[in-house]
């Protein structure tokens, strides 16, 4: 292989490691619009003049302009027995841009998955919107919707103080935090957040309930969410770090391996390395054989 063949070689390998960045995790629409639960009710609305279908669309409107500018919003349209109450909230640490990017998906959800039903609950990882017609049987703010757990269990002891002692932490921070808390304690990343019209006081009691659901659904689960009528909270185990910016403990819990993605880059590189080296020196003999 000639100088200049090798530096070209040399080269393209020096380009393609450069390049190469080191796995992360990132807050991306892919995560935060994926689709967690839905609750649709069993009763669908007659509405032979059209009066729920335009007013619900009003309402979808309203709230998707609005989450322009806030992270909860709720509101109530039509009158009487037409009226119809409905909300949406984002997680609190999303930007107004993405809470937008979520809400906005919200309304075709709902449609899709639900239909013309008087009442609907549709909950993404970053944000859900909830809608009843007037007269919809209420239920209790500490009434259980959804959970998952991981399904990796954690041998050895100490791990159910460490998850207790991180639930604690966010536990108090939610009431001081006036409904929104997240951090990383005893290699645990927590979350918790209550809806957006609850005071500290009954904030900090559903998340208690919560939290105490999620310590007898999950044991010790590596992960975890519990939804509740009126708050959520989600944890996840990261024993080798937590991620600085994690936007859900379910891109841990899913089965990546960050490592694995890593040297699946790496064998792909020593893969068009060897291509790369065989062209080169085909060429060069090619080369060689036409000088003779």
């Amino acid at each position: 292989m000639s100088f200049t063949l090798k530096t070209i070689f040399l080269s393209f390998i020096l380009a393609l490691f450069t390049n190469l960045n080191p796995p992360h995790f990132a807050e991306s629409s892919s995560d935060y619009t994926t689709l967690v639960y839905k609750g649709c009710s069993k009763e669908t609305f007659i509405d032979p003049n059209g009066i729920y279908s335009q007013t619900l669309s009003t309402l979808f409107g309203s709230l998707v302009s609005q989450s322009t500018k806030t992270k909860f919003y709720k509101t109530t349209f039509g009158s009487g027995q037409n009226s119809i109450t409905g909300l949406f909230q984002c997680r609190g640490d999303l930007t107004n841009s993405a809470c937008y990017n979520c809400v906005k998906t919200l309304p075709i959800l709902s449609n899709r998955i639900c239909g013309k039903t008087i009442a609907a609950r549709v909950q993404l990882l970053g944000c859900y919107l909830l809608y009843e017609v007037a007269g919809y049987t209420q239920i209790s703010g500490m009434q259980m919707l959804y959970k998952t757990c991981g399904i990796t269990n954690v041998a050895g002891s100490g791990f159910g103080e460490r998850r207790d002692a991180a639930l604690s932490a966010m536990e108090i921070g939610v009431v001081s935090g006036h409904g929104f808390y997240t951090t990383n304690y005893m290699a645990f990343y927590v979350l918790g957040q209550c809806e957006g019209d609850i005071g500290d006081s009954d904030c900090g009691q559903c998340v208690k309930t919560a939290v105490q659901r999620a310590q007898v659904e999950c044991g010790n689960s590596i992960s975890g969410e519990i939804f509740l009528h009126k708050c959520f909270i989600s944890y996840g185990y990261y024993p080798n770090g937590v991620p600085s910016r994690h936007s859900s403990y379910s891109s841990f819990s899913s089965g990546q391996d960050p490592g694995k993605t890593a040297a699946i880059i790496l064998g792909g590189i020593a893969g068009v390395a060897f291509l790369v080296i065989f062209l080169l020196f085909a060429r060069n003999l090619t080369k060689k054989h036409n000088d003779y």
